[in-house]
């Protein structure tokens, strides 16, 4: 006789929320194959497995439409996917690599009392370069007191400063991909409390930004390429997401 999970259950197993199988359910990326007698769902083996499959590709970056394409493709051989997925994944472990060799770099460093190069200060941000932040502000609002305040605020931060300004924003980001990913609406109050946030942390660390100044910001990470592959990287579809929660935000406040 099969043996049948609960929603409860596979959460458990997976490391997800039930709202996320919920979710997946809702859009046909994941429907359980029965249902108890009060109308619960019930998982099996093969839901299992294409649970599986759903979460090695979100790990890789893969938007869901994407990924119900890919697993719904009647020609496609379920070791193709473990195929590509171990490309895939290989690539990232590589990638994990390097940056936790730059990490390991920065804390020697840090410990023996060297500052940072701007490369180092890179590698320690990840994908977020404040530097080139700043330079983007100051082409657009250069000579003005917020580039001013920017340059001198700082240009006296440590290491640790840089370290937590980067993990500052990876925390914002992620909780904005998660509404992304959840399907609510970026002009949502809940997407909109985010921008705010996002805007109120760009004031506290670098420079004094206004709504009409994070408007701007919002339209640059679409527009550059560099910033929209940071977001993009973070989570498909992130950066226009981004740049209308905080256009919403700023509508709301102005």
């Amino acid at each position: 006789m099969a043996t049948h999970h609960s929603v409860g259950q596979v959460a458990a197993y997976a490391g997800v929320t039930v709202r996320t199988l919920h979710h997946y359910d809702g859009i046909g990326l994941l429907s359980p194959g029965g249902r108890s007698a009060a109308g619960h769902r019930r998982y099996d083996a093969a839901d299992l497995d294409r649970l599986q499959q759903i979460l090695f590709y979100r790990e890789l970056g893969f938007p869901l439409e994407e990924i119900a394409v890919l697993l719904d493709d009647p020609t496609a051989d379920p070791r193709e996917h473990l195929g590509r997925q171990h490309g895939l994944l290989t690539a990232r472990i590589e990638r994990l690599r390097r940056m936790a060799a730059a990490v390991e770099t920065a804390m020697e460093a840090r410990s023996m009392g060297i500052e940072l190069t701007p490369q180092e200060k890179f590698e320690v941000f990840g994908d977020f370069d404040p530097d080139t932040h700043a330079r983007e502000a100051a082409e657009r609002w250069g000579g003005t007191d917020a580039y001013r305040e920017s340059h001198r605020r700082t240009g006296g931060y440590t290491k640790e400063d840089w370290v937590r300004v980067g993990r500052g924003f990876a925390a914002i980001h992620r909780r904005m991909g998660d509404l992304l990913v959840r399907g609510v609406p970026a002009d949502s109050e809940a997407a909109m409390d985010v921008a705010e946030e996002h805007r109120r942390f760009i004031s506290d660390s670098s420079y004094a930004c206004g709504y009409e100044m994070h408007a701007a910001l919002g339209e640059m990470y679409v527009a550059d390429a560099r910033f929209t592959a940071t977001y993009e990287a973070i989570e498909p579809g992130l950066a226009p997401y981004l740049r209308d929660a905080v256009l919403a935000n700023a509508a709301r406040h102005l």
